[in-house]
């Protein structure tokens, strides 16, 4: 299975009954609409949400944090998941959080899973059926999580890279934000980016036409900021949602994949003790 599906790939697909699909949307705190009432309005027959703040660790103040694994292997185990099912993530704006539901299922084990080239825009683009409502009830299931700690950075895997240098940080916001001349979407967290951080804005990963670039336009990308395949790679963004999106681009280009700071710009602006560059 690709880590990317097509459009027409999903609808070859879908019926088979290891195939599960999931909407996997988020939306920012200053953005008008919200996933649920996006799913009701519309999305791929057979469909459930995969809610990240949900799947998350409830015990910290930050948005959407990994879980524990067993909290983790619970939540989606209900939501039907075992460790034989295909998992195919999509998104309600295109290339934005699918990217999410993919890497913290590879986080924990499960490496069937991938994501829709253009999201839900691109079905809905070209014509094919979409339904409205509440998804159906599903069906609970036992999945079993082998987690992979490699694949996970926290702010003290951070603060000893920007101190002692080696792998390179990747930071996904927009530039006016990583440069400290724009706001942040979430009410008073300052803008800015780590010191050493590169900035590769997650908007330059998809094309206009909201699929994701070609493997040699996304190593050109990458490679403008010191990707060269052999330094390790720490993404980052403002919660650990678009981090995931440099992520999986990172490996359609043919690099290692890299680690995710999960606390990303939010977990390090808030913290007293850490250095914010602007410029």
């Amino acid at each position: 299975m690709h880590n990317v599906v097509s459009t027409e790939w999903l609808a070859d697909e879908m019926g088979k009954p290891d195939l599960l699909i999931f909407d996997c949307s988020t939306y920012l705190p200053n953005e008008p609409g919200n996933k649920k009432d996006g799913f009701r309005a519309g999305h791929i027959p057979g469909a459930r949400l995969f809610d990240i703040d949900v799947i998350a660790d409830t015990e910290t103040e930050l948005p959407h944090m990994v879980p524990t694994a067993g909290r983790f292997a619970k939540l989606v185990g209900a939501l039907g998941i075992s460790n034989a099912s295909r998992i195919v993530f999509y998104d309600q704006h295109g290339l934005r959080a699918s990217p999410r539901g993919w890497w913290m299922m590879r986080l924990f084990g499960h490496d069937q899973v991938a994501v829709l080239d253009g999201g839900l825009p691109a079905w809905k683009r070209e014509g094919r059926p979409v339904e409205t409502g509440e998804a159906p009830a599903p069906t609970p299931t036992t999945f079993v999580a082998d987690f992979r700690a490699e694949k996970l950075r926290g702010i003290g895997d951070i603060k000893r890279i920007v101190a002692q240098g080696g792998p390179l940080i990747i930071d996904a916001r927009a530039k006016g934000r990583f440069d400290g001349t724009a706001p942040e979407p979430r009410a008073g967290l300052p803008s800015g980016h780590m010191p050493g951080a590169a900035n590769v804005p997650v908007s330059e990963i998809a094309g206009p036409d909201g699929l994701i670039k070609s493997p040699d336009a996304l190593r050109a990308l990458f490679a403008a900021v010191g990707v060269d395949g052999v330094r390790p790679v720490v993404t980052s963004c403002g919660s650990g949602v678009t981090a995931c999106v440099l992520a999986l681009g990172l490996v359609e280009a043919g690099f290692p994949e890299p680690a995710i700071y999960d606390g990303s710009w939010t977990e390090w602006a808030l913290r007293p003790e850490t250095e914010k560059v602007t410029r």
